[in-house]
């Protein structure tokens, strides 16, 4: 029990206490907010879909492929690959048409994402160091084929800091069906401090523990987090390099405001019926609808000033190839017909909405996988197995040159031959959009200055406006 002294020594210094800590939190999030350079973007959106999503089929077209169909692919009559022998070549099941006024083409499985082809810049010549779906996800998110290095995000998170001090800076949503293969690691912290890790939403993924207890007043609860903000920071500052603990605190205030903020976010019925209409909400398709309306909440974060948001399509591998994901080893017909409807009408329905309300014009969204798919079958199926040598990725917003396509595969869709491409440039590029020199954004950490990057990138200022 305290002294009486003990009490007047406490409460003479709380006032003063708070005013350094109100002055240090100023002061934080100012010194964050440094970019390198003026840049174009202000906030990311991450559109991520696990399980190797194939470019021959979606993105990128093959004429050779559809005229060779069902023979041996030349040089590679016996080639084996990740799960065994593959097969004949085989065609894409959907045809390709030409979109917008570019005339790109694309799936004819994609009739809504056809209306942005002009506004988009793809890589169609990326490739991989992994063709394992769990390193090739981190590899994606991170840089790093292996886990503990921070995501995109969390650089991002880092490097220019919050722009909403009552909602996280960085956000994964995750898929109605799973977190995506290696889970948490594709939002990880990694080695920065654990602040800028991935605060998880979704719209099937209620917050918890928002809502105070009635028996506590409002008045209470504040002055309650008053005192406790006082001891927190008396405790942090006697243990200066413990970046857990000063994380445990922010998310702790994080979450005192969230208690007014978060709710609101996720208030979807405050959107007219038109918008929904246009997601597909209302969907009779549970998975459509579920992730309708994940896209839906990344544009209300987004407008609301959350800095980074990841959004996932699909989850980790299941004990049937392809059924939560497009791992679509054996049947990748059924595969596709039953994710492309679930993905195609609420992303495209989530960038128009951004384009609706000016937030494109200072927002970068990214189109990811892991990697690619091989251009035959895999022997005894309908399937694709996974190709690391050749996929696309694609970007559009602010800063991108939209209509344009920078690299390709080979006529077969095989390997990256055409300004092959790895995600170091790729998030080189990114990096400039948001004003940051991706050789100058590092942290000491292990005797080394890591970065995104690794040692390698550039920017690819073909892809630029």
């Amino acid at each position: 029990m305290l002294s009486s002294a003990t009490r007047r020594h406490f409460l003479s210094h709380v006032s003063t206490g708070l005013l350094g800590v109100g002055l240090h939190d100023l002061l934080s999030t100012d010194a964050l907010a440094q970019p390198h350079l003026p840049g174009k973007a202000k906030r990311v959106l991450q559109i991520f879909c696990p399980g190797a999503a194939s470019h021959m089929d979606l993105w990128e077209h093959k004429p050779l492929l559809e005229k060779m169909h069902g023979q041996p692919l030349p040089g590679e009559e016996s080639m084996v690959s990740f799960q065994g022998k593959n097969g004949p070549l085989m065609r894409s099941p959907w045809p390709f048409r030409p979109a917008g006024q570019t005339g790109k083409l694309i799936s004819s499985m994609l009739p809504h994402m056809a209306a942005h082809v002009d506004d988009i810049a793809f890589f169609h010549g990326m490739h991989s160091k992994t063709n394992t779906h769990g390193p090739g996800c981190v590899f994606v998110n991170t840089g790093h084929p292996t886990e503990g290095f921070p995501a995109a995000g969390a650089w991002s998170s880092y490097a220019l800091g919050s722009m909403n001090e009552n909602l996280p800076t960085y956000v994964a949503i995750p898929d109605i069906r799973g977190e995506p293969p290696n889970g948490k690691a594709n939002w990880s912290n990694g080695f920065l401090p654990a602040k800028h890790q991935a605060i998880v939403m979704a719209a099937q993924q209620p917050i918890r523990n928002l809502t105070p207890p009635p028996e506590i007043t409002g008045t209470e609860e504040r002055a309650t987090r008053r005192t406790l903000r006082f001891l927190n920071e008396r405790h942090a500052a006697a243990r200066p390099g413990e970046s857990d603990l000063r994380a445990r605190m922010h998310a702790y205030a994080l979450a005192a405001r969230m208690q007014l903020s978060a709710p609101e976010v996720r208030e979807f019925r405050a959107e007219p019926s038109h918008v929904h209409q246009l997601y597909g909400t209302d969907s009779a398709n549970p998975l459509k609808s579920a992730y309708a309306k994940n896209c839906l909440l990344a544009r209300r974060l987004l407008e609301r000033g959350v800095r980074y948001v990841n959004l996932y399509c699909a989850s980790r591998a299941s004990g049937v190839d392809g059924l939560l994901n497009w791992d679509a080893h054996k049947t990748l017909q059924a595969d596709y017909e039953r994710h492309c409807p679930v993905f195609d009408q609420p992303t495209a329905a989530l960038l128009t909405d951004l384009k609706q309300r000016g937030l494109m014009d200072d927002t970068l969204v990214l189109w990811t996988t892991e990697f690619g798919r091989m251009p035959t079958r895999q022997e005894g199926t309908a399937g694709r197995d996974h190709n690391p040598d050749g996929f696309t990725l694609w970007m559009m917003g602010a800063g991108v040159k939209g209509g344009t396509t920078y690299g390709a595969t080979d006529p077969f869709g095989r390997r990256a031959e055409e300004h092959p491409t790895t995600i170091w440039e790729f998030y080189s590029t990114v990096l400039h959009l948001l004003g940051l020199d991706f050789e100058q954004l590092s942290y000491y950490h292990n005797g080394l200055d890591r970065r995104l990057t690794d040692v390698h990138g550039h920017v690819i200022q073909d892809v630029l406006a």
